[in-house]
């Protein structure tokens, strides 16, 4: 199997290189991806973890339930940019996703998720953070067999949830300072 690794973000590169290790054909890519990229290389799954790049629904058909995404928020919640510090905004569950991608953004089917607590008055923004990336690789490395594999039954996402763009931040980018405990970023944005 050659799987196709997209990323932009150094904080994933852990998992990429736990792949190699373990022997499978990995091939990492940062940039815009296309079908012919897709075809002309022989994928035959593609991970997405901390890619800002939209998967057209054309790239969907051509690996119907190969391409997963890692997220880090416990979906349906906190969909798109950001999705861990709006789980502190509003009050959502906190966790991790990997989910089917299909044609929207985080709306895919479920495969494993789990809910993580914090402790609001000791972890920070960051903190949360790095503990959010280290567990869905985590997650992911007792999965991937099952997953790599089609042994595991999607379940398909319950409720609306929410959704955010980059963009919905913007009010808050003048208090957030990422090594506040989430206890004092809550207290700012409450004043």
């Amino acid at each position: 199997m050659k799987i196709l690794f997209l990323t932009n973000n150094e904080i994933s590169l852990p998992l990429y290189n736990w792949l190699k290790d373990k022997g499978e054909k990995v091939i990492l890519y940062k940039e815009k991806i296309n079908h012919l990229y897709i075809e002309q290389n022989d994928i035959d799954f593609i991970i997405s973890y901390n890619y800002k790049t939209i998967i057209k629904p054309e790239l969907i058909k051509l690996l119907p339930h190969k391409i997963i995404n890692l997220h880090i928020s416990y979906l349906p919640y906190n969909r798109g940019a950001s999705p861990n510090i709006w789980s502190f905004i509003e009050n959502t569950p906190c966790g991790v996703t990997i989910h089917e991608i299909d044609s929207g953004i985080d709306t895919g089917n479920i495969l494993v998720q789990e809910e993580i607590k914090y402790d609001f008055k000791v972890e920070t923004l960051a903190s949360s953070y790095q503990k959010s990336n280290e567990k869905i690789q985590f997650l992911f490395i007792e999965n991937w067999n099952n997953i790599k594999n089609n042994k595991i039954k999607p379940k398909k996402q319950i409720g609306n949830g929410t959704f955010h763009l980059c963009k919905d931040l913007e009010p808050y980018k003048d208090l957030i300072d990422y090594n506040d405990t989430i206890e004092i970023f809550l207290k700012k944005i409450k004043k």
